[in-house]
């Protein structure tokens, strides 16, 4: 499991994350992007939206399994 973290005050609503994986963000009415599933099974396409975000605002890891 991957959790897919989005900082509103990093994005600046340049819209390549919903170009590269429209499955997983959409944008807002702000402008600004929205994730729309997380924590996701399947890392897919959401590596290289974080990969391709100018301002680094998405972060992309690993979900741990507490014991």
């Amino acid at each position: 499991m991957f959790k897919i973290s989005l900082d509103k005050d990093k994005c600046i609503g340049c819209g390549a994350c919903s170009a590269i994986c429209p499955a997983n963000y959409e944008m807002g009415e702000d402008g600004k992007a929205i994730v729309l599933k997380s924590p996701v099974e399947i890392l897919g396409c959401n590596k290289l939206a974080e990969e391709n975000c100018p301002n680094h605002a998405i972060v992309v890891e690993p979900l741990t399994e507490e014991k």
